[in-house]
């Protein structure tokens, strides 16, 4: 049996949308899965929409771009009015609980979580927001044991961050914890 999640997050240049799908990407290869990681970003790199998803498989992935995703993270209006529609009925939106679902969206659950405050105002540092939406992601559905994700945001956040991204892990974690 093929266990298979695609994972898209979404949002604004400057948010950590894309260092987020690695995070993810990373903790499943440590956790022994095949794994694809893409990004897209248009030239504007700060400010403009920027997406980026994660693939992971028990089994070889075959074809790297999903027809639906199984799950969205948007963290502005712009890409979760976007990214929505690739989703679909068995689908689960992650969202920062400013935004505005749109009126058509497929996604079968949508959770609005505060993201973008939890980062900016509990850790004190806005630009936790990536960590703070992938532990909200990995609690959520229990992806990767909390240790190995961890390990995987540590590989990739600047030395003498530390602090302030376990603190923002830790929130994450709790907004994440009963969503499902």
């Amino acid at each position: 049996m093929n266990n298979r999640c695609s994972i898209r997050f979404a949002g604004s240049g400057g948010q950590g949308v894309i260092l987020a799908s690695v995070f993810m990407a990373e903790a499943a290869v440590m956790n022994g899965y095949k794994t694809m990681q893409f990004q897209n970003y248009g030239p504007e790199v700060r400010g403009g929409m920027c997406q980026a998803y994660t693939i992971f498989s028990d089994e070889e992935i075959l074809f790297p771009h999903p027809e639906r995703f199984d799950v969205l993270l948007a963290l502005t209006q712009a890409a979760l009015n976007n990214f929505s529609m690739d989703t679909g009925q068995t689908s689960v939106i992650i969202t920062d609980s400013g935004l505005s679902v749109p009126e058509h969206c497929p996604a079968a659950k949508v959770f609005c979580i505060p993201i973008l405050k939890t980062a900016e105002e509990t850790v004190g540092r806005p630009m936790t927001a990536n960590v703070v939406a992938t532990a909200a992601i990995n609690s959520s559905f229990d992806f990767f044991p909390d240790d190995t994700m961890w390990e995987a945001i540590k590989k990739h956040i600047p030395v003498g961050s530390e602090a302030y991204d376990m603190k923002a892990y830790e929130e994450g974690r709790k907004l994440g914890k009963n969503l499902l």
